[in-house]
């Protein structure tokens, strides 16, 4: 059941971006057209073009940390044992979540001081652009703690195992740069 729900929500989450990403392509495209071959450029394509990006940016860090793909330093998580890696990849895990959850709570500080402010342009409250850190946060907190709860099982159960082919298990294990990838063992080892 859960899986199902966080498949929908992963399935939400990419129908979003990729409307809002094409969206953006779109007004940016207006802009260009208006101000390269009719020489009047709209005011309000450029905001609202910037407005997308930052939504597309924030909302984009949660499929980052989905499929694994955000910065890690693994020069020295690569060398040690198993578990032990396991352990360090749960506490980076809490440690985003703090930093998510500090600046998840200065963006609705500033949600509510800016919620008289405007968009020059578009004429929409600021609150709106704020909300796209707010809830960029909060969503990357969440995928932070479904990683660290996939580390907290691997690290009492051994690692994923995957598929099953022909005498080989394929199980899960984070390769360098926190990029998850396929290692296969022999079941006879």
């Amino acid at each position: 059941m859960t899986k199902k729900i966080i498949h929908a929500y992963d399935r939400l989450e990419d129908f979003v971006l990729v409307t809002m990403f094409g969206g953006m392509v779109a007004v940016i495209f207006y802009q260009v057209i208006m101000r390269y071959v009719f020489n009047n450029s709209s005011v309000w394509s450029e905001e609202l073009g910037r407005f997308l990006f930052v939504w597309i940016t924030w909302i984009g860090i949660s499929i980052g940390a989905r499929r694994l793909e955000h910065i890690k330093v693994m020069m020295l998580v690569d060398k040690m044992p198993f578990k032990v890696s396991r352990a360090v990849n749960i506490f980076a895990e809490f440690v985003v979540i703090a930093v998510c959850a500090i600046t998840a709570y200065y963006s609705y500080s500033l949600m509510l001081s800016q919620n008289h402010v405007s968009f020059a342009a578009i004429k929409i409250s600021m609150t709106w652009g704020y909300l796209a850190v707010f809830l960029g946060c909060v969503i990357m907190c969440l995928r932070c703690l479904l990683i660290a709860y996939d580390s907290l099982r691997e690290l009492r159960e051994g690692p994923k195992q995957i598929e099953e082919e022909g005498g080989e298990v394929q199980y899960r294990e984070w390769g360098r740069g926190g990029n998850e990838s396929l290692w296969k063992r022999s079941i006879g080892s």
